[in-house]
């Protein structure tokens, strides 16, 4: 065994050591208290806290992150072991052997041609291992999702099955379709309508995203960044041109604002 493999094996060893003792009697009180429920909000905001420093691309940080939602990770199963349900050797035991059954064209004799191939192997693979039948195919792609992220998985799930437009420009005429819907409904000042037409047509471009090779979590969310930047570019902008912020109109917040879009 080389010199990374025993810091691997120890580190990792410490790490179960470390979560045992902070569950055990004379541990910490906060640590003793938590449970599977307690913990889901810890492991939600640990992984978006690694996505934040992937898009910043902060390798410290990102490092850091992983670290904590690893541990996250670690008390789930330590939590686990004390119901006598698993093991944090189980679970990797388990994923190992998941991944090696998922890649046949890596660990077997198994050819595809391109990566397209490899994803559409990995849904079969997983189809028969969870003995999935073609009435449930939407029934695991979890809830909790956020919403944009669910609506492509479900979208894409269903594709699989065949219930998809053939190109691009389908799926373009059906957010045509969705946006004429909604200004009917907007037109006739019928709210329900509208909060249904808005939903449909916000899937329909989750749908467009998805053909486009794009995921509409993504760009929503680099569209939020993009209008944060502004915004505040905007308002130090504002002050530097001597502008009340707090009595400025809105067609001199527009004037400011279209001058930094062309920077931004």
């Amino acid at each position: 065994m080389d010199t990374q493999e025993e810091r691997i094996c120890n580190a990792i060893l410490s790490l179960l050591n470390i979560m045992e003792r902070l569950r055990a009697p004379d541990g910490c009180p906060w640590d003793a208290q938590q449970t599977e429920q307690t913990l889901k909000v810890y492991l939600l905001e640990e992984a978006y806290e690694v996505l934040d420093a992937i898009e910043k691309d902060d390798p410290d940080s990102l490092c850091e992150e992983l670290g904590d939602l690893l541990f996250q990770i670690i008390f789930l199963a330590q939590l686990a072991k004390e119901k006598r349900r698993f093991t944090f050797l189980d679970v990797l035991e388990r994923i190992r052997d998941k991944m090696i059954r998922r890649h046949p064209h890596v660990f077997g004799d198994k050819k595809v041609k391109d990566a397209q191939e490899v994803v559409d192997n990995w849904a079969k693979i997983k189809k028969e291992e969870k003995k999935q039948t073609p009435e449930k195919a939407l029934e695991d792609v979890p809830n909790v999702l956020p919403a944009l992220l669910r609506a492509h998985r479900l979208s894409e799930r269903a594709a699989r099955f065949g219930f998809d437009w053939k190109g691009k420009e389908q799926v373009w005429e059906k957010v045509k379709e969705e946006f004429q819907e909604l200004r009917t409904a907007i037109e006739e000042g019928n709210s329900l309508k509208v909060k249904e037409e808005i939903g449909d047509l916000i899937f329909s471009i989750v749908n467009l995203s998805r053909h486009w090779g794009f995921n509409a979590e993504d760009i929503l969310r680099d569209a939020n960044n993009k209008f944060v930047t502004r915004f505040s570019k905007m308002m130090l902008s504002m002050q530097k041109k001597g502008i009340d912020i707090e009595k400025a109109s809105i067609e001199q917040m527009d004037q400011v604002w279209e001058e930094i879009k062309k920077d931004v």
